[in-house]
């Protein structure tokens, strides 16, 4: 189904199952379908899943404006869906951009929070001297992806180390993986990353001891990096718990997806 927004763009949701609501935000080129048919199905058994394709993904709408992307015009996104589909209060469950913009969402608008699943999420960047660098890497990718199209892009990005783990997929996996990614605009992603980088996006570290809904994160074992950020995490929000998934990266979903789907699970039974 496609949702309206406020300024008319359209925005499509993937809605099945019945149960506990849980809101499904997919990370940066990703879209409703990146969580995987079988994961979806799972889910659906004990739960009304939500998924959505953020503005600029998948099947959604494309705005040029990279305003658009901001972290509070998609928080209303999600609003507006959760208002459009019935829902007052959902399980959000974020992957990396999406946990981003997920744990905003505990601290901006909780009233909408039941519950908080993050997978390799971070809060972003609390030195400003970071955010800065990361502006400028973030600023030449977006030129990038202009100049070079979006097979140049994907093929780069899905060959950056943070997914080196990811090359012991299934190759059919990998090509499907890549098929999707291959469905957005070079033009939404420029914008995206110039309105939602990790360098533009708020930091929320200082924000963690506001969390008040209960808070599963989660990092692959192989994922050092983000295993550090969570277990940072776990030390700053009330009522966190911290699973490292084993035989996984970055894209726990992709990699473990049995032990993702037993955690999200025993995490928010139905």
């Amino acid at each position: 189904m496609f949702v309206t927004m406020r300024d008319d763009l359209r925005v499509n949701v993937l809605v099945q199952g019945a149960g506990d609501p849980l809101l499904l935000i997919h990370g940066f080129t990703g879209s409703c379908r990146s969580w995987g048919e079988e994961l979806l199905s799972g889910l659906g058994q004990a739960h009304r899943v939500i998924a959505v394709d953020l503005v600029g993904h998948g099947q959604s709408d494309v705005s040029p404006d990279p305003d658009r992307y901001q972290v509070d015009e998609l928080l209303q996104d999600l609003g507006q869906i959760l208002d459009a589909v019935g829902v007052e209060k959902a399980r959000w469950l974020g992957y990396s951009m999406g946990g981003r913009l997920s744990l905003a969402g505990a601290v901006r608008t909780p009233d909408r929070m039941s519950g908080l699943i993050l997978e390799s999420a971070s809060p972003g960047l609390a030195e400003e001297g970071e955010r800065r660098a990361r502006r400028r890497a973030d600023e030449a990718l977006a030129e990038g992806i202009l100049r070079g199209g979006m097979e140049a892009f994907v093929d780069h990005w899905m060959g950056l180390p943070l997914f080196a783990t990811q090359g012991k997929l299934p190759p059919a996996i990998r090509v499907r993986t890549r098929e999707r990614k291959l469905q957005n605009t070079p033009e939404a992603l420029a914008a995206c990353l110039r309105g939602m980088g990790t360098g533009v996006q708020p930091s929320f570290w200082d924000a963690l001891p506001e969390v008040t809904v209960p808070v599963l994160l989660m990092a692959g074992e192989k994922d050092r990096k983000f295993t550090q950020v969570a277990e940072r995490m776990a030390e700053g929000i009330p009522d966190a718990e911290l699973r490292l998934i084993p035989k996984a990266g970055h894209a726990i979903h992709l990699e473990n997806p049995f032990a993702w789907l037993a955690a999200v699970r025993t995490f928010a039974p139905s």
